[in-house]
């Protein structure tokens, strides 16, 4: 996440000063951030680097502090995510950056319905196992909702492959990504056998099982008078049906129903 980000960074021609990196990214941006006035790493547990120790949605700074905000891989657990964003809004100057990666709404599919299928089948009951997450289309709403100017979401699709249902769980506990949610009901030891069985029969032919992690990507401007603007409805010089084909001038057929303009 944070390679990618700083490919993106690297895409912008602009000078930051000011920067502020929620998630620790392993000191991955240091180098890029070496001349800058002011570099703070904030993160809700204390760590190597660690300048401010804060919860993302109880971000601490005052407005107008940053004209960069970096969210590394954190923001998928953040209890109040619209709040955590209106603040990263807030503290960022006028025509400031937010650019943030975190796991998205299509992460461990298989493992939730594994894991639903697994409890019904052992005590005709279901629990929550994982705690749930933006979809991309949401996202965007939240960017918006938040005040950001010219919000882009995207998103990226991963599969991993596990030789069994531990393999996995075992790579989340060493991450620190088991579920966060506050209430949790224990899985039965009939539960779990049956889990690792499901999860071993949706194999491949290799003795592998695929699993998904989507990675959203986050990018939203805090609003400048300079920044560029929507043209107003009606004002379009061009119609579509000179640039699209139509019925008319034997393009897809329905394409363009009518002189709509742009």
């Amino acid at each position: 996440m944070a390679d990618e980000l700083g490919a993106r960074l690297d895409c912008v021609t602009r000078r930051f000063d000011r920067v502020l990196e929620l998630g620790s990214s392993g000191g991955r941006y240091g180098e890029r951030f070496a001349g800058a006035e002011l570099h703070v790493i904030a993160d809700p547990a204390p760590g190597p680097g660690v300048g401010v120790v804060c919860d993302e949605d109880r971000l601490c700074f005052a407005d107008g502090s940053f004209d960069l905000i970096l969210a590394t891989g954190t923001l998928h657990s953040v209890n109040d995510l619209p709040g955590m964003l209106a603040l990263a809004r807030r503290i960022l100057k006028p025509d400031g950056l937010l650019l943030a990666a975190f796991a998205g709404g299509e992460t461990l599919e298989r493992l939730r319905a594994v894991l639903l299928t697994a409890d019904l089948a052992a005590r005709d009951a279901a629990a929550a196992r994982v705690h749930p997450m933006v979809d991309v289309r949401a996202a965007g709403g939240l960017l918006q909702r938040a005040g950001f100017a010219l919000p882009v979401v995207d998103s990226e699709r991963l599969t991993l492959r596990y030789r069994g249902l531990f393999a996995l769980l075992d790579d989340l506990r060493a991450m620190g990504e088991t579920s966060c949610l506050r209430v949790r009901s224990p899985l039965c030891r009939e539960a779990l056998a049956k889990a690792a069985e499901i999860f071993a029969n949706a194999a491949d032919a290799d003795g592998k099982t695929a699993e998904t992690v989507e990675i959203l990507y986050l990018t939203g401007w805090a609003p400048h008078p300079d920044q560029p603007k929507a043209l107003r409805p009606g004002t379009a010089r061009v119609s579509l049906t000179q640039v699209l084909p139509t019925r008319q001038n034997g393009g897809d057929k329905g394409l363009i129903p009518g002189n709509r303009k742009v």
